[in-house]
């Protein structure tokens, strides 16, 4: 592969029209799983000099911020998510000078890092957790303890403080036999949660998180940060809501009761994260801040997103990727697009004033968008598919995330073994749900890991053709910790760079528009037809400038709904065709037939 002349996008404030916004409100935001991008040393894992030696190829994309996973120093029970030193870089991964190299690389190419920040929870094997086992100690109160239920037995089976689940399987209690309490563990009992009500807790947290600025990182994106203020007597009590004083909300059918709003977005929140602003980013300039937000709405993104309140740039909501289910995950439904139409409108109209909007359908959590929603059955309706959710998510108005591989249509790993995973989450909810609580059959629960495990994201990124695609060397001391997928003979980076038609190049021209556009970043977003079952459709808009988005969200030819097909009729030429996943011929005759063929997508201008 070669690269390109990338345009440097500055961190002044850009003008788009009249309204003065940051500089991310046209970046272009590309994640990075480390483990899993580029592995130097042959031992399996990927590392930092990996994605060092990777950087011209995202220039050459045209993304403007990399976000690096976690890489600090943990015992990767859940893949670096547990962290047992903030201010080290984990032997897998490299050193401190190997982040240092990749800093200081990165920012010559004009792009930024943009670290995962973890602070919800530490390791069990963090410094601070060990410390505060012991009651005298001073870190006594940094995690979240309390006795055993009234009238049980510490230790014993349903002695737990309240009947609260982990979302990884379980209870969110665990035994800690030196200090003879529980602690709260919202995740795996090796991530318990921190206290922060306590204020030697936030400080540590903000001198860390000063630390890493000072050494050259450009922000966070800020792990489960919706979940740091709790009701702090953690009773289980939520007085009203069912219509009398609960002990426990009512228990689910795995046997546990949901510890969510009890713990979410909690009174505390908009303290926590104003005076986070106020003793990390008061007076720097250039840096990005986004939030995971488990349990916010998008009316409270406007409200935490809004500069005047001065919390957070942007936060990730999950409606859109949560409701394409019956109930749990696990049990995964055909995708309702007048309802995920709904919801995209929701979070553009909340932020229509004040606030900003995260743009995204990847990460390393959710399952590749081409096997959830588009078609990865042949090459032809995965290329379509691809570029066509692409568009789709990109013309919102926002700021886009393109997860590692997204820009190459990668799909799921379609495995059919139980020992092929290696997430936690997925194991654990096998044995929770099969084994344990018998409410899905084996079969069932299989077929819902495949087409919802985290592991679908976690594969290694393809780079080429060879055995281990290019993550490894073909004569690597080890594999590679997981599977890559079979499929990366057939899509890889080699493959694609140079193919004018192919998924990576049709990312590098939407890239290329929301830099170039200033209507795709700041224009006006208004939808069209929304309940048509087939089409997306909506206008973006500043000033004179109009767009109309137009996506066939599925595999056959459809006729344009009314609204939409109004707008088309208005005598478009090639000319007026800013960017088709087919070509721009083919996109005026469809929208003059007033049809769309199987995952036509285009942008017109008005």
């Amino acid at each position: 592969m070669t690269t390109s002349q990338r345009t440097v996008i500055p961190d002044s404030i850009r003008t788009n029209g009249a309204t003065p916004n940051p500089w991310w409100s046209n970046a272009v935001v590309y994640q990075i799983y480390p483990r899993s991008f580029q592995d130097t040393n042959g031992d399996g894992l990927g590392d930092l000099k990996g994605i060092t030696s990777r950087l011209d190829y995202l220039a050459d994309l045209g993304v403007d911020v990399l976000w690096l996973s976690p890489v600090y120093k943990s015992p990767q029970d859940d893949n670096g998510y547990d962290i047992s030193d903030y201010q080290d870089i984990d032997p897998l991964f490299g050193t401190l000078d190997d982040m240092d190299e990749l800093l200081a690389e990165a920012h010559k190419r004009g792009l930024k890092i943009v670290m995962d920040l973890v602070v919800n929870h530490t390791s069990d094997e963090h410094a601070w957790f060990e410390a505060s086992k012991n009651k005298d100690d001073e870190h006594a109160d940094w995690y979240w303890w309390r006795p055993a239920r009234p009238g049980t037995t510490a230790g014993e089976p349903g002695a737990e403080p309240n009947q609260w689940g982990s979302y990884f399987g379980g209870s969110a209690w665990e035994y800690c036999p030196e200090r003879g309490e529980y602690y709260l563990h919202q995740f795996s009992k090796k991530q318990p949660d921190l206290n922060w009500e306590n204020p030697a807790v936030r400080r540590a947290v903000y001198d860390m998180m000063n630390w890493w600025l000072d050494r050259g990182v450009d922000g966070f994106r800020m792990d489960v940060i919706t979940l740091i203020s709790k009701r702090t007597d953690l009773s289980g009590k939520l007085p009203g809501e069912y219509g009398s004083e609960l002990d426990d909300l009512p228990v689910g059918e795995e046997g546990y009761s949901n510890p969510n709003p009890f713990c979410a977005d909690g009174p505390r929140q908009d303290e926590f994260l104003a005076e986070m602003r106020r003793e990390v980013f008061e007076g720097r300039e250039g840096f990005l801040t986004v939030g995971e937000a488990p349990g916010v709405t998008a009316q409270r993104n406007e409200y935490i997103t809004d500069p005047a309140n001065g919390e957070l740039d942007m936060l990730f909501l999950f409606e859109h990727v949560d409701f394409d289910c019956e109930g749990v995950k696990w049990k995964p439904l055909p995708l309702d697009l007048p309802k995920l139409k709904s919801i995209m409108a929701g979070y553009q109209a909340a932020v229509k004033n004040a606030g900003w909007a995260s743009l995204f359908t990847g990460n390393h959590d959710q399952p590749r968008v081409v096997s959830r929603w588009g078609d990865d059955s042949s090459e032809e309706s995965r290329v379509r598919s691809a570029k066509a959710l692409g568009l789709m998510l990109h013309m919102h108005r926002g700021t886009p995330y393109i997860y590692q591989g997204e820009e190459l249509g990668m799909t799921d790993a379609h495995f059919t073994r139980l020992d092929q995973y290696r997430d936690l989450e997925s194991l654990n909810a096998y044995r929770q749900r099969v084994e344990e609580a018998k409410v899905q059959s084996p079969e069932s629960m299989l077929a819902g890991i495949a087409a919802r495990g985290r592991d679908n994201s976690r594969t290694p990124m393809q780079w080429d053709g060879s055995v281990y695609a290019g993550f490894t060397a073909p004569d690597a001391a080890k594999e590679p910790w997981i599977s890559v997928n079979p499929n990366h003979a057939a899509i890889n980076a080699v493959g694609e760079f140079d193919d004018p038609d192919s998924v990576y190049a049709f990312y590098k021209q939407l890239i290329a528009l929301r830099h170039d556009m200033p209507v795709v970043a700041a224009g006006d977003w208004h939808l069209l037809d929304a309940d048509d079952a087939h089409v997306y459709a909506f206008t973006r808009t500043l000033g004179d400038e109009k767009l109309l988005v137009v996506v066939n969200m599925s595999g056959r030819t459809v006729d344009l709904p009314r609204e939409t097909a109004e707008l088309a009729a208005a005598g478009i030429t090639e000319s007026n065709v800013v960017i088709s996943t087919y070509d721009a011929p083919h996109a005026v005759a469809s929208l003059a037939n007033r049809e769309l063929d199987p995952w036509e997508a285009a942008v017109i201008q008005l």
